[in-house]
């Protein structure tokens, strides 16, 4: 949870956006199609939208944000940007299904949303990827610290999760074979587990 720093342009600064930009856009890169339609959730400040459209000329980025503070800065980034691959940031919450869109996607990329919103949210973006993923092989990717059976909880996570429940009691670091179920339960099966800097990881799952 990283101090948002307001700029003049009307934008703001993650630091994690910056630090984590590079690892992700190495994932990403790897297993997006060269050309398609990718929705972002809860995109944030905007950063990751500008570095992976600018980087995946080949692909159009809608970025997404239930915040209006966010989407006024992902605007921002965008007009500073003024990249045609690049979409407005649309007002969509994982939370209320009448703000999700109808048309179809190639892949949903969502980053550090799931362990910083309630577990009803993780259940309204599965719900979404498969909707918006309608084709076999859709691409949904999700980058973020998580509790695993088989891996020893690192103490900074073990400290940022009890942080974030001192804030919430419905935040918190998931589950991951928790997640990976609910996924399968729509129609995403996880086909890549990636070991990602800082004690996060990447989730790949694809549209059965």
């Amino acid at each position: 949870m990283d101090t948002l720093i307001a700029l003049p342009a009307g934008a703001m600064a993650s630091p994690a956006a910056v630090r984590n930009a590079e690892p992700i856009l190495q994932r990403l890169r790897a297993h997006l199609p060269n050309t398609g339609r990718v929705l972002e959730i809860a995109a944030g400040a905007g950063q990751h939208a500008v570095a992976f459209s600018t980087a995946l000329p080949g692909l159009d980025w809608t970025p997404s944000d239930p915040s209006p503070e966010a989407r006024a800065s992902i605007a921002a980034w965008t007009a500073e940007a003024d990249l045609s691959n690049l979409q407005p940031p649309l007002a969509l919450d994982c939370l209320d299904e009448t703000t999700w869109p109808h048309a179809s996607f190639d892949a949903v990329v969502c980053i550090n949303m799931i362990h910083i919103s309630p577990w009803a949210a993780t259940e309204g973006l599965m719900a979404l990827a498969e909707r918006v993923l309608p084709r076999p092989g859709g691409l949904l990717y999700l980058y973020g610290p998580y509790r695993e059976a088989e891996v020893a909880l690192a103490p900074s996570n073990e400290a940022f999760d009890a942080s974030l429940k001192a804030r919430d009691p419905a935040w918190g670091l998931r589950d991951r074979d928790e997640v990976v179920a609910l996924a399968r339960s729509h129609c995403l099966a996880l086909t890549l587990r990636t070991e990602m800097p800082a004690n996060n990881v990447s989730l790949l799952f694809r549209r059965t």
